[in-house]
């Protein structure tokens, strides 16, 4: 009687100690996970690099010997590491990004650009914005005398930036075109307005593999279109800056 009762402990304790090493995997899962979150989030600030090194040295040490377990886990030490240099390398081009936003303050300060040409800088994005009746006369799509030498001060800053891919959107206001008028919509206008500023960049010398051309009709405005006064702010050419990554 004493033998089966002893027996039965011994498997019973067996179970449960195979049952025990299940926590392990859900471990290793949650810790990579944290790894890599803390990855992300230091991708996203301006936290000291000092603190992070060792913040990032002592969660290595704590996952030391356990990294086998890991890589046998969902998330494996080979798709955390491409998340990492993901991360890593997005918080390098924001950096690179916020250096050259700083230089448009200097390029908004020069003639002929003064107080026509605002900027905007967001998650690694430079937008520039012109005003549309600057460069074009209402209802027109070519360029203006004004709006050929605008396009020619801001291409120097392009050409200097040259690690800069260029997008160029045309937008209108809500009202339609004309009876009189050739075009279409305001889809028309706003895409051959781009196009025009792109055809001028052409012919100033930009590559045309950094440049692309978009209209966007009466979409994202800025302000609402109800006065006469919003509705010119919202006539606008963007040009949107972003960093041209290697291989691309």
């Amino acid at each position: 009687m004493s033998s089966e009762y002893d027996d039965d402990l011994l498997l019973d304790f067996g179970e449960d100690e195979g049952d025990d090493n299940e926590w392990l995997t859900t471990f290793a899962d949650l810790s990579m996970l944290l790894l890599v979150f803390f990855i992300l989030l230091y991708s996203m600030s301006t936290i000291d690099t000092q603190k992070f090194s060792d913040t990032f040295t002592s969660v290595t040490q704590a996952l030391q010997g356990k990294m086998d377990k890991i890589s046998t886990s969902r998330i494996t030490r080979e798709e955390a590491g491409v998340l990492i240099d993901q991360a890593m390398m997005r918080r390098q081009i924001i950096e690179s990004q916020r250096k050259v936003f700083a230089e448009v303050k200097t390029l908004q300060t020069k003639k002929g650009v003064e107080g026509l040409v605002s900027a905007n800088f967001e998650d690694g994005i430079i937008t520039l914005r012109v005003p549309g009746d600057v460069m074009f006369q209402s209802g027109q799509v070519g360029l203006t005398p004004k709006g050929v030498q605008l396009v020619n001060d801001l291409k120097d800053f392009f050409i200097k930036h040259k690690d800069q891919n260029i997008k160029i959107v045309g937008y209108t206001d809500n009202v339609r075109p004309s009876g009189n008028s050739r075009f279409k919509d305001n889809w028309e206008i706003s895409a051959m307005r781009a196009v025009n500023v792109l055809r001028e960049l052409l012919k100033m010398g930009l590559e045309s593999t950094r440049l692309t051309a978009t209209g966007l009709a009466y979409l994202n405005p800025l302000y609402p279109n109800t006065s006469d006064e919003y509705r010119a702010k919202n006539r606008r050419v963007e040009f949107i800056l972003e960093k041209r990554v290697s291989g691309k």
